[in-house]
């Protein structure tokens, strides 16, 4: 794979990351409904319902964090400067996703009425994801894929 390929597959993760990272975030615009849609555990839609500082809190948090990843995946597509521990980031990232994809997928292909649709279009993604930071930062590098 080429360079340019890689570049483009760690920009698609990067935009992938992000983009998760503001959808969070928009959870404190628009209430406890979003948080439901996007899965958050119950002890934070509650406190989205009452209003504490937990729910709000944990979005801004949980939006830093995909941010981060994005930040590294732009870093190793070298589109930023070399954040620290690139390499094991961006292996752990795309080993995390790629689990993340594979999990909800397992469980279909053995229990297929335990899993909905969204959580299986949902590994399909990070398993993608996955995918495109392991792949892009290789072919970046000039490694074989």
């Amino acid at each position: 794979m080429s360079f340019k390929k890689g570049i483009v597959l760690l920009v698609i993760g990067a935009i992938a990351a992000i983009s998760t990272g503001l959808a969070h975030l928009s959870c404190i615009f628009f209430g406890p409904q979003c948080y439901s849609a996007q899965m958050a555990p119950a002890i934070i839609v509650e406190s989205a319902e009452a209003n504490t500082l937990l729910a709000p809190i944990a979005a801004i948090g949980i939006c830093l964090f995909f941010i981060v990843l994005g930040c590294y995946a732009l870093s190793g597509a070298k589109l930023i400067r070399k954040l620290p521990l690139l390499s094991f980031g961006i292996y752990a990232i795309a080993t995390v996703c790629i689990i993340r994809g594979i999990l909800p997928l397992q469980l279909w292909i053995r229990h297929p009425s335990k899993i909905s649709e969204a959580i299986l279009a949902v590994g399909i993604v990070w398993l993608l994801v996955g995918l495109c930071y392991l792949l892009g930062y290789r072919a970046v590098n000039g490694k074989s894929v």
